[in-house]
């Protein structure tokens, strides 16, 4: 028995979360006023953003001093309250560690650009350029070069994201010894454990080579280049040995392009890397040509053979991480739901899909009330730094503004960001003065104060399902495997575990459905264990399924 495997994650997102000081902006103080909602809800582990000293031009993921707070969150005793407060309601929490990159405004890094032989050069990635040209023709994760000229040494650095970000140079030990020194500095202060920051991205192919570019763009994804590159195994298990291995913590590594068979070198206990990896592969799954501002609806059977593939590539290997929502994705209900007639059921229809599988679950804070996307009337409501730079670009493309503000509306990342809904008073309870992005129109009817008052709200569904996880091994132990592949409307499933099975079924569409049984499949029900409509007794095998509809029964 492993506590990360049974536990239930709850990630804040600090700056939306709760302002106690009515400046807008959530902080510190307004999490541990809220702590009792979050161990009511079940959750045993919160996973917090960075909440350090950053120029927020990347929402706090640049961060200019990884050992102290924000001020706008507050001060490093109130975060040490904080952890108290957590670990006296018996709650663990876990950290963002985000050493991809660092802030320009790090100290590193402004002494790096000082001079070609300052000490801190090297903890940076820096290159002459070639022909009076950019070293390469990587292109950002934010749109552009990903390489910055800078005047006072003339040379380029490497930035995979904002120009703001450079790029840590893993190749260097002193570096990489600077980053440990300060991960045992935060787990010798209490924490329990790193939620890690593209951390697949810190080994990158030597020489920085051109990508393929048949098309002959400016700039193009060098991704191939940096993504799970050829040292990253070794920094890993040298993470591990020097850090992780000497406490009892929890991590998890967000690996964008990581695929089935990297993702069991990296969670393989036997390794000695990382307990779990965040993977992106179904969160693509309704991208178009040419990436995920193209939008395109979800085909459901995708979506079965890519969870499929998760839960029997890792099992008995390593270990899956659950999510619909993060801080970088729009609301699964607005997403793969239905967020207007049927926004309470197929909300409840998703969580019961996820959080039935092999995995720990990762709930991101307004998910359990089923908080839903935005549409803020003008760009200029707009914070996310991804989002501004897609706008601009594609209208120097000469795209139709409309047709850039849908995808923005369906797929920008302040869809998860908006303040969360406490109450139906003004700003949504979120704060008492101006809140530093808009809060979404509908928290009137979608509040926490209004879903915990009723015993059939998205919320209590949840923490009914936190508590069956609790309660029955098999949600956490059990094999995994997939009913009718190839059904357009129904995902369905059975675990098992010493001699106990669960039968998992949900309706993804908004029509009654017809669910029938193979006739090879070995079930027989003993209770329905959760469900989100009333059920009368009658044939399990086979039965009419209402939109959204979701139903999981325990048997043999």
């Amino acid at each position: 028995m492993t506590w990360w495997k049974e536990s239930v994650v709850y990630q804040i997102y600090p700056r939306s979360f709760k302002d106690s000081n009515g400046d807008g902006i959530g902080d510190i103080k307004g999490i541990i006023e809220k702590l009792d909602y979050l161990k009511d809800l079940g959750v045993d582990v919160i996973w917090l953003s960075p909440i350090y000293p950053s120029p927020n031009d990347d929402n706090g993921y640049d961060i200019s001093d990884y050992q102290d707070i924000m001020e706008e969150f507050g001060t490093i005793r109130d975060w040490e309250k904080l952890l108290d407060e957590i670990h006296g309601r018996g709650m663990k929490l876990v950290m963002d560690l985000v050493v991809n990159h660092s802030s320009d405004e790090h100290e590193w890094f402004q002494e790096s650009r000082k001079s070609k032989d300052n000490p801190y050069r090297d903890y940076y990635i820096w290159h002459q350029g070639k022909d009076g040209k950019e070293p390469n023709n990587w292109k950002s994760n934010f749109s552009g070069s990903a390489w910055q000229y800078d005047e006072e040494t003339q040379e380029y650095y490497l930035h995979l994201f904002s120009k703001k970000q450079p790029d840590l140079n893993w190749e260097n030990p002193k570096l990489r010894r600077e980053v440990y020194n300060m991960m045992m500095w935060w787990l010798d202060k209490g924490i329990d454990g790193f939620r890690m920051d593209v951390i697949n991205f810190i080994s990158k192919v030597p020489g920085l080579p051109d990508a393929p570019n048949p098309e002959g763009k400016k700039y193009v994804s060098g991704s191939k280049y940096y993504r799970n590159g050829p040292r990253i195994h070794e920094f890993l298990q040298e993470m591990n040995r020097e850090v992780l291995s000497k406490y009892d913590v929890m991590t998890v590594g967000e690996m964008p392009s990581v695929d089935v068979e990297e993702a069991k070198k990296y969670t393989n206990e036997a390794r000695n890397e990382l307990n779990m990896v965040f993977q992106f592969e179904h969160m693509g799954l309704d991208n178009g040509e040419g990436g995920k501002w193209n939008l395109k609806p979800l085909d459901l059977r995708d979506l079965k053979e890519n969870l499929t593939k998760w839960q029997t590539g890792l099992h008995g290997v390593g270990w899956n991480s659950l999510y619909w929502n993060n801080h970088d994705q729009p609301r699964i209900v607005s997403r793969f739901g239905n967020d207007k007639e049927y926004r309470v059921e197929s909300a409840k229809m998703l969580a019961t899909c996820l959080h039935m599988m092999q995995g720990t679950p990762y709930i991101y804070q307004g998910e359990e009330i089923g908080m839903t996307n935005v549409r803020f009337d003008s760009i200029d409501d707009y914070k996310d730094i991804e989002t501004l730079n897609i706008y601009k670009e594609k209208m120097e493309e000469g795209q139709d503004p409309t047709q850039i503000m849908e995808s923005i509306y369906a797929k920008g990342r302040d869809n998860g960001r908006t303040p969360f809904q406490w109450d139906a008073t003004k700003n949504a309870g979120f704060t008492t003065g101006e809140p530093w992005i808009k809060v979404n129109d509908n928290y009137p009817e979608i509040n926490a104060e209004q879903a915990v008052a009723d015993p059939e709200s998205i919320y209590h569904y949840y923490r009914e399902l936190i508590a069956l996880r609790k309660t029955h091994p098999i949600i956490v132990y059990g094999d995994y495997t997939l009913l009718l592949p190839e059904h357009e409307e129904i995902f369905a499933y059975v675990r098992a575990y010493e001699g106990e099975k669960l039968l998992v079924v949900t309706n993804f569409s908004q029509d009654n459905v017809e669910f029938q049984l193979p006739d090879d499949a070995d079930f027989t029900a003993k209770e329905l264990l959760i469900g989100n409509y009333s059920v009368s007794e009658g044939d399990i095998r086979r039965f009419t399924m209402k939109p959204f509809e979701a139903r999981v029964y325990i048997g043999k």
